[in-house]
């Protein structure tokens, strides 16, 4: 059994990967700002408050992993915040949480986990299609779409960075999934594809796609946007 770090947890697709781990008897850390009261009924589910736009709250996570778990295994990246505005309307203020969220919280998570992961440990970081150079672009999210491609880089990178400690890093730009985020960005739009689907598609991968892949970005997609 793995123990599994899931961000963004409280609804959508992060509260389906907690629930499908914790029932194949993984151990799972949710890390969101608000518990899902359904991973109550589950004993293997460790929630912890976070708000990932805030380094500090991440500043002694490193050590009470270690002292409660030990090891890492699998590392999910699944928060995501979205502002979906004009450009020449988004404020700064707006513009910086979306890429705290979205970039500086992952870069600071993989910080405090990496020490705790070894040979055969997967990140994975959950992009979407507007972060894939070339694809279609939907005015309005400047940022949103510009931080998702900044974490692909990122993940690129600290691929080459950590291959000799056997820790594989890939990416999973998702195109449309019918979530809380899908409607916010894309009021009324109905996508093909639920949460409970797309995070069997991702545990799936996570527990078994760094035997195939390390460093690359998978486009799971099958509609726009």
């Amino acid at each position: 059994m793995k123990t599994i770090i899931i961000t963004g947890t409280s609804r959508g697709i992060g509260a389906e990967l907690v629930k499908q781990f914790a029932l194949e008897g993984h151990n799972v850390i949710a890390l969101s700002r608000k518990e899902n009261p359904d991973f109550l009924n589950f004993e293997n589910v460790f929630f912890k408050s976070i708000d990932l736009s805030k380094e500090n709250e991440l500043s002694s996570l490193t050590n009470d992993l270690k002292q409660e778990f030990g090891t890492i295994d699998i590392l999910i990246h699944n928060a995501g915040a979205i502002v979906n505005k004009p450009f020449s309307e988004i404020s700064s203020q707006e513009f910086e949480y979306v890429y705290r969220v979205n970039v500086f919280g992952v870069a600071a998570l993989n910080r405090a986990v990496l020490p705790l992961m070894s040979q055969g440990a997967h990140v994975i970081t959950v992009s979407s299609m507007g972060g894939i150079q070339g694809s279609l672009k939907f005015p309005g999210l400047a940022a949103y779409s510009s931080s998702k491609g900044a974490v692909i880089t990122l993940s690129e990178l600290l691929a080459e960075e950590y291959k000799e400690q056997g820790v594989a890093f890939n990416v999973l730009a998702l195109g449309a999934v019918q979530t809380e985020m899908l409607q916010e960005a894309f009021p009324g739009y109905q996508a093909p594809i639920n949460p409970e689907g797309m995070a069997a598609y991702i545990k799936d991968f996570a527990l078994n796609g760094n035997k195939y892949f390390n460093g690359k970005v998978l486009q799971v997609s099958s509609t726009t946007p």
